[in-house]
């Protein structure tokens, strides 16, 4: 959430920023913020001077008392009276602007650094890195949904059966190769200095405001109605919401954490052939990078999250290319963010794989996750995440890029964690 020192410090960088992040109406809405600000703090200043002159009118009432100036004292307090009666009014609109400011501020996104391109679409995204080698597949090549069924790996069917659609079962080597993934992630992240943990897979809708996931992708959450609480769409929510209403020591940053989690994702709205298989789910496995930081150290810390998420692209021999994504299609909450993609070879496509964002203080404001420097001043600190990465399209990457007509190569570096080097 941006602060209102913020916007009323460069009011016009910030509706610049919202603009280049295409958000709708961005000069109203700052100056509703604005008049809602100056309600509230008028209300505030008539509410001290009030406070001021009832304590002042008030000790002046004894001395009348004592003087014997009965009439007086008695105006003193009928004033009294009148000022505390008023002041119910002003606590009850200073209250409102308030509430009504905290609600208008939830709906602003945050604003992008000045190195996000411009754009309003994918399209727009600035490719930045190429990496990995193209793969030579065979002419009769599949894409993964028809190997997961030529190899008895994945079950799409079985799982629209048991759930729904978007929900697929893993079977035998599939099984193993997912969950070898998911170790080969962490064990990794646990060499790069991040502490494993491991979450609730749902959260408070408190938690859901202090990352941003609500209200601005509460269409996009399952939600429990009867406990109100939300199944997470990624491990971000509860780890980043550990620090929530948190001072930390500035020794402490910056804070590296790890987690491995499902993931929910309602996906409204999502059809055709991009949906195919797994590349677009409601349930997933993802090892999520999360890091508390302070401001001035923060870039750094993005950049060696960028640096640790090609490293595992590199160790799957996976080809894959790197984006800065552009203002239009940045999530709500980030104030730079860069995507990872791994090519199919099979389905002739990139497919995403990971984004790295750095927050700045976007969410720690919400969260109030702030740190004590060495003098003793209490700032806010900057939050980042990034996905280390999600495994459905990572699996369909892996099955159609390593396909020979012997059977499916595993990589070298996942071979100790499968437990076997093809699946046949």
């Amino acid at each position: 959430m941006l602060t209102i020192k913020q916007i009323t410090e460069d009011t016009d960088k910030v509706i610049k920023g919202l603009e280049k992040k295409h958000f709708a109406h961005a000069k109203e809405t700052i100056a509703q913020v604005l008049e809602l600000n100056d309600k509230r703090r008028n209300a505030q200043n008539q509410l001290d001077r009030n406070l001021a002159e009832v304590n002042a009118t008030s000790k002046a009432i004894g001395a009348l008392m004592k003087e014997g100036k009965k009439d007086e004292a008695e105006a003193a307090k009928a004033r009294v009276a009148e000022i505390k009666e008023a002041s119910k009014g002003l606590q009850a609109e200073m209250d409102k602007a308030a509430e009504d400011l905290q609600n208008l501020l939830y709906t602003i996104p945050n604003v992008p650094y000045d190195e996000v391109p411009e754009g309003a679409t994918a399209e727009d995204n600035l490719v930045v890195k190429m990496g990995g080698t193209e793969t030579e597949l065979p002419k009769d090549a599949l894409p993964h949904w028809e190997l997961a069924k030529k190899y008895n790996l994945i079950d799409f069917d079985l799982g629209v059966k048991i759930t729904g659609a978007g929900f697929p079962v893993y079977r035998g080597k599939g099984a193993r190769l997912q969950r070898a993934l998911i170790n080969f992630f962490l064990d990794e992240a646990r060499q790069s200095g991040y502490e494993e943990v491991m979450p609730p897979t749902v959260v408070n809708a408190a938690s859901g405001y202090g990352t941003g996931q609500l209200p601005d992708k509460e269409g996009q959450m399952y939600h429990c109605n009867v406990d109100d609480l939300y199944l997470i769409p990624t491990a971000e929510v509860p780890v980043t919401n550990i620090y929530r209403d948190v001072i930390l020591d500035e020794k402490q940053l910056p804070i590296k954490n790890c987690a491995y989690t499902e993931c929910f994702r309602r996906e409204a709205g999502s059809y055709g052939k991009d949906v195919r298989g797994l590349n677009r789910l409601h349930e997933f496995s993802k090892v999520e990078l999360v890091r508390i930081d302070k401001p001035e150290h923060s870039k750094q810390s993005h950049q060696e999250m960028l640096d640790h998420v090609e490293g595992l692209l590199k160790k799957l021999e996976l080809p894959y290319r790197i984006l800065r994504l552009c203002g239009g299609d940045m999530s709500f909450t980030a104030a730079i963010c860069y995507d990872f993609e791994v090519y199919s070879e099979a389905q002739k496509r990139w497919l995403e794989v990971s984004s790295v964002s750095n927050f700045d203080t976007y969410q720690a404001n919400r969260l109030k996750c702030r740190y004590r420097s060495a003098d003793k001043k209490t700032e806010l600190c900057h939050t980042l995440n990034g996905s280390a990465l999600a495994l459905p399209r990572i699996v369909a990457a892996l099955l159609e890029n390593n396909q020979t007509p012997e059977g499916i190569r595993i990589p070298k570096a996942l071979v100790p964690y499968c437990g076997f080097d093809m699946i046949d």
